[in-house]
């Protein structure tokens, strides 16, 4: 049995597991950043799950207005090292400035499929379900509103279809085509 064998299966099982928790380290960041309710129960859960790390790394790090720095660097962290021990199972050596550049675009895509899923989420959500309440959408609610709000001042309902999901969407997508090619 050659260490390429074990290699993939093991590059999945890391990267899956370090994926997860960042994606719960930075739902918590944008959570936070919203102001959204943290007597939700996807809230709790969040919390809970991201407390061990963070709660310890507030007493170092202070938070910048309503951004918790500390989550960022988590994130950072966590994403340098995921990618780390990803490369070192390929047998790739990189240097720490492009494992911090490729760690921030991972990031960014990261943050931009949770605006864009969220969006998605939340529209089949009003399609099947629409008027009741969930702890779910309230939460997809609170992570969208600060950038479905401004669109949907600029793009009214027309014949009472909301179409500021699409135009978020394509907005997102535009986004992600210019920056991370930036990124390398």
């Amino acid at each position: 049995m050659n260490a390429g064998y074990l290699a993939n299966p093991l590059e999945f099982l890391v990267s899956t597991l370090f994926s997860l928790y960042i994606l719960a380290v930075m739902l918590r960041f944008l959570l936070g950043a919203v102001r959204a309710d943290f007597y939700n129960p996807v809230s709790q859960f969040l919390v809970r799950i991201t407390n061990p790390l963070l709660v310890p790394m507030r007493k170092v790090i202070p938070s910048l207005g309503k951004f918790d720095t500390s989550a960022l660097l988590l994130m950072l962290l966590l994403q340098m090292i995921s990618l780390s021990i990803v490369f070192m199972l390929r047998g790739i050596s990189i240097s720490v400035v492009a494992l911090l550049v490729t760690a921030v675009a991972e990031l960014l895509l990261l943050l931009i499929n949770i605006f864009m899923f969220s969006i998605i989420i939340q529209v089949i959500l009003s399609w099947i379900n629409p008027g009741s309440y969930n702890p779910v959408t309230a939460m997809l609610y609170s992570i969208t509103s600060p950038i479905m709000r401004p669109i949907q001042r600029l793009v009214p309902p027309i014949s009472g279809i909301d179409l500021s999901p699409l135009v978020a969407i394509i907005g997102l997508q535009v986004v992600r085509m210019l920056i991370l090619p930036l990124l390398g």
